[in-house]
């Protein structure tokens, strides 16, 4: 594999307050950002899939300067004051539709979104690199999301960093505000989902409602999602876990990194 050919990156994002939290989770974005630049050079522009960008029908944003969405409230004010001033990439987003085919719309009605700036904050903090959204397909199948990010990855060849935001476990209704770890529910199926990712067992993933407690896990699906496009473009490799951390009972952080 070539030293330049960029990664295929997944991360948990939690709760819109990491953006300006400092804690062994924002220290290890920071350390995959570094990696990343130490390793294969700046990413010429980010494509990242958000979980909050969950749509019918496959989306991708086209704009040269996205607005930042605060898809979140009741938080405080710091946060709203907050800036990630990335600009788009129209190149990218030309590439992804060139690879897509009619697979993808064009779509410049949402921005960039805090699935994607709460994290991309602490891995590339100077916010020099461009960023383009693609949405999360809800009317496709599991397996079509992996052929969408199989269909991406010659993106990795051309400079582009391939991103998710998820979370392999995220249940907002089971959250426990006085646990700083994870349930265990939460903590059996984490597990599970890295063991079948390390051992590159994509169809497992796929079938993600099969591992045992996935409708505590996954009560609905759009945090999950984001890792089966990103196992499409990093199709065969394996994966370097970072963050492997649960907090708040019901929320896991965990990334994978591949082709790092």
């Amino acid at each position: 594999m070539s030293e330049k050919r960029m990664p295929v990156v997944f991360s948990g994002h939690g709760s819109p307050m990491l953006a300006l939290e400092d804690t062994e989770v924002t220290h290890g974005l920071h350390g995959i950002g570094k990696k990343i630049i130490e390793k294969h050079g700046k990413p010429k522009a980010i494509l990242s899939v958000s979980a909050h960008w969950y749509t019918k029908g496959t989306y991708v944003q086209s704009a040269a300067e996205p607005r930042q969405v605060y898809d979140m409230y009741g938080f405080p004010k710091e946060l709203y004051d907050f800036r990630y001033p990335v600009k788009g990439s129209p190149e990218l987003s030309e590439r992804v539709c060139s690879l897509l085919g009619d697979k993808v719309s064009v779509n410049d009605g949402w921005g960039i979104d805090h699935g994607s700036w709460t994290v991309l904050c602490h891995m590339f903090p100077e916010a020099d690199i461009p960023v383009v959204q693609l949405s999360v397909d809800a009317s496709i199948t599991a397996e079509k999301m992996y052929e969408i990010g199989e269909l991406l990855a010659p993106l990795r060849d051309e400079g582009y960093l391939i991103f998710a935001s998820g979370n392999t476990v995220h249940n907002l209704r089971r959250v426990e505000w006085d646990n700083p770890d994870g349930s265990r529910e939460t903590l059996e199926f984490n597990e599970t989902v890295i063991r079948l990712v390390e051992n590159r067992d994509d169809k497992g993933i796929m079938n993600y409602s099969a591992i045992p407690h996935a409708s505590y896990a996954v009560p609905t699906p759009e945090h999950f999602l984001p890792l089966i496009y990103m196992l499409g473009a990093a199709e065969g490799e394996k994966p370097e876990v970072f963050n492997n951390h649960s907090e708040l009972g019901a929320i896991a952080m965990t990334g994978f990194a591949f082709g790092l």
